[in-house]
């Protein structure tokens, strides 16, 4: 019955068995006054809560049951989670029984078990919505859909578990989806009347607010992803995953949305005289004309409450109880600045049909990770054993101290769980990763050029850094290394250090920069290390040297097992290509430096040439006059990526849609696509000594890479027009407004490695490389350089336009 002080120990009934419960049941353990938690009838990961007790013989729908099971155990605090049995009326059974309830009364959860009464409400009350109508005759909204002129919503009215919303495409489509609704009953009785209502343009926003009657304090609000499919496609479920803050919900939004819809929604209750004293969910779409009300729900959201609880601050069940005697004005109600993600493991064929009983695992470390948690749903257990049991099976949750961050958390926890048929979204939070605030009009973004500086790198402080850095260097030699600072590898003549017949040894060393960040986000990580080996033994390729041997080092915030195996996987498979063995390398742990959920790759790698061959770039034999061979790239390889996140973030693209330049993939997974290494077509022309210089296009371009292979005398004339751009620089420069100067100086705009060649061996190379799956192409060729010149010129760079 009632609490009759505050130190009572409150004994709780929560009804329901899904994620939304598992979540409730955790948060409510934390309380202080929270002694006891029967779960009726709970699920697999309520049973596992200290303080919670499952009671699977009861189930929502049986008032009777609930009430005696009750009052036999001396709760003193009722909670219904689902939405079934407010609509039916169980607020008045346990209040009139002299228990207090978290929850709406049955007329004021009409708001959702009647989307038509909802609609109406917000009209009598002035609250912002789309035009609509409302119909329980089919024949009237045939008619109705058939002379509409704006994109519709169709829904049926009563309650579908989430799942009785469609957006039809075309009225063909609306007509269809009409006639399942009304006609053959798709929902049962829920679609006996339908709203056919305004489709609206936005982003939408889901609003967790606590309600006495007179007050309301919300929780900060939350995106769903309610769609089956990635880039929002297919059928509605009932959430696939949720993450909060989001970044559109500034405090000036928030409080248009409080003080248009939320308040006036509350004062509209009251005033109707309906008792609500409890939960309301609410879902506003942020149009361009302004926040308007999508829905009302009566009940905790699911999956947004998986996402908000592990961020809210203080004591849930003092915010219930304050809900119940009408003292919410006195409570904060706060949430931490942290980001929360929650993605949604679905059995297979969801939302459609699907089995039960498959097996559950979830590995050990999932569920001892630090802010992450694994919320069940669909889950029972059978003789001990973790089984499914519903569509939405289990919930990934992870918090940290910022988005990227809690998304990779999320996702390095659900890839610990195994059942037959699991999927999951792979883009959840896509809109918040592309939207860091409302994006201005496409004039309006692009009117500032972007540039490599402006994405925090500095090409000219790199230079200054070598040049300062040349002295200390060179005052460690204590035998010959004809190496230089700032140059693409070293070589070291073992000869000169007593080594007698000894070849000569070259090393290199590079990482992959923030292409990795492009890795974490996609939650892709077995072909960076394919870049990583790329950027080493290309660069001492560049010395004539032979890759031999590769080490590697993998700093993490925290070791990841799984992470960890697929980047070496991409660095074994890396290493195959270049014809080098990975020796070892160095994993450690960075907790204190390295953002939870991210990691740095380095790479060292080291290579041989035969004593007596002259090691690269022949210097003194290049002359005017000969070739410039450029050998394709595969992409921007590993440079760039700094802006060009810039680029992407400003184009509003999520790293999940569609590629502009290449729509067979996505955004993230074009741009991920592994450095080439050219090892194997260029050993052969080393062997029989046909080049004279080879320049890796790496950070700096071709303007920046060349020079550094050329003596003083030479410049590198390019021309631009002598090879076909690959579409994915034309729309980084066009999306990012980027100079062509710039173009040239930060990306490899499609050559990846340019070779010097005398012109009588132009036709030998060519064949040579063709023979080992390169093609050449002439992009320029060696002219004078006056002293003081630079040392290379791209021409017809206005191509890249066109």
């Amino acid at each position: 019955m009632e609490v009759e002080n505050e130190e009572e120990i409150l004994r709780i009934l929560l009804i329901g068995g899904g994620g939304r419960e598992h979540a409730l049941a955790w948060k409510l353990s934390q309380s202080k006054r929270v002694g006891k938690i029967f779960c009726a009838p709970g699920n697999g990961g309520t049973a596992g809560i200290s303080a919670a007790q499952n009671v699977p013989h009861l189930q929502p729908d049986n008032f009777r049951r609930l009430l005696d099971f009750a009052s036999e155990t001396k709760v003193n605090l009722v909670i219904a989670g689902p939405e079934a049995p407010l609509v039916a009326g169980i607020e008045q059974t346990f209040r009139t029984a002299g228990f207090r309830f978290f929850g709406p009364s049955k007329l004021a959860a009409q708001l959702e078990g009647s989307k038509t009464f909802a609609k109406d409400l917000m009209t009598r009350h002035n609250i912002p919505t789309a035009r609509y109508r409302n119909f329980s005759n089919y024949e009237e909204a045939r008619n109705y859909l058939a002379e509409v002129d704006f994109s519709i919503v169709l829904k049926a009215t009563g309650i579908a578990a989430g799942k009785g919303v469609v957006i039809p495409s075309s009225t063909q489509e609306a007509q269809t989806a009409l006639k399942e609704m009304m006609v053959d009953k798709q929902f049962g009785s829920a679609g006996d009347e339908v709203v056919i209502e305004e489709f609206l343009e936005g982003q939408e926003l889901s609003f967790l607010s606590f309600v006495d009657g007179y007050t309301i304090k919300s929780l900060i609000p939350a995106q769903d992803h309610k769609q089956i499919f990635e880039n929002d496609q297919g059928p509605n479920t009932g959430g696939m995953g949720c993450y909060a803050p989001t970044p559109i919900a500034s405090e000036k939004l928030v409080e248009e949305i409080h003080r248009t819809i939320l308040i006036p929604t509350v004062d509209g209750i009251r005033k109707d005289r309906m008792p609500f004293k409890g939960l309301l969910f609410t879902g506003i779409m942020v149009t361009k004309d302004g926040p308007k009300t999508l829905e009302y729900n009566v009940r905790f959201g699911d999956p947004e409450t998986q996402t908000l609880l592990p961020l809210m601050e203080g004591d849930l069940a003092e915010v219930m109880l304050a809900c119940i005697d009408g003292y919410l004005d006195t409570i904060d109600v706060k949430c931490k600045a942290d980001s929360c993600v929650t993605v949604v493991a679905a059995a297979g064929g969801y939302p459609g049909s699907y089995t039960k009983g498959d097996p559950i695992t979830i590995d050990a470390e999932a569920c001892e990770a630090k802010y992450t948690h694994v919320f069940h749903a669909g889950t029972s257990r059978t003789s001990g054993a973790l089984e499914t049991a519903g569509g939405r099976v289990l919930a990934a949750t992870a918090a940290a101290p910022d988005l990227e961050s809690a998304l990779s958390k999320a996702y390095q926890t659900i890839s610990k769980i195994h059942f037959e048929g699991m999927y999951y979204r792979k883009d959840i939070a896509h809109r918040a990763l592309s939207h860091h605030s409302h994006p201005a009009s496409n004039h309006d973004r692009q009117e500032v050029p972007l540039t490599y500086a402006s994405a925090g790198v500095s090409i000219d402080a790199g230079t200054e850094l070598v040049y300062r850095i040349k002295s200390l260097a060179a005052s460690t030699r204590q035998f010959d290394t004809k190496s230089s600072i700032g140059g693409f590898g070293a070589q070291v003549d073992l000869a000169a250090a007593g080594y007698d017949q000894a070849p000569i040894i070259s090393s290199g060393v590079d990482g992959v920069g923030t292409k990795s960040r492009l890795a974490i986000l996609m939650n892709k990580h077995d072909t960076i290390g394919i870049d990583l080996v790329a950027m080493v033994a290309n660069d001492i390729l560049t010395e004539g040297a032979e890759p031999l041997w590769l080490m590697d080092t993998m700093n993490m915030h925290k070791l990841d097992v799984e992470t960890g195996v697929s980047i070496v996987e991409g660095i074994a498979n890396g290493c195959i290509q270049a014809n080098c063995n990975l020796a070892g390398g160095e994993t450690a742990e960075l907790g204190d430096i390295i953002r939870e959920g991210h990691y740095i790759l380095d790479a060292s790698c080291s290579g041989a040439l035969w004593k007596g061959r002259k090691p690269l770039p022949w210097k003194d034999d290049m002359e005017k006059g000969d070739n410039l061979l450029g050998l394709s790239s595969s992409g921007p390889h590993s440079n760039g990526y700094s802006l060009i996140h810039k680029i992407v973030e400003r184009s509003g693209l999520p790293f999940s849609s569609p590629a502009p330049w290449n729509p067979s993939t996505s955004v993230g997974l074009s741009l991920l696509t592994p450095t080439k290494i050219y090892v194997r077509a260029l050993l052969p022309l080393f062997e029989k000594g046909l080049i004279k210089g080879a320049a890796h296009i790496t950070g700096g371009g071709l303007v920046e890479n060349l020079p550094r292979i050329l003596p003083k005398g030479l410049r590198a004339e390019v021309k631009a027009k002598s090879w076909s751009v690959p579409e994915v620089f034309r729309w980084l420069k066009k999306e990012g407004n980027v100079e062509k100067e710039e173009m040239a100086r930060v990306f490899n705009m499609g050559i990846g490695m340019v070779l010097v060649v005398a012109e009588r061996h132009v036709s030998e190379v060519t064949k040579i490389l063709e023979e080992n799956g390169e093609k050449a192409v002439r992009i320029g060729e060696l002219v004078g350089r006056e002293e003081g010149g630079v040392g290379c010129i791209v021409q017809d760079m206005e191509v890249w336009d066109q």
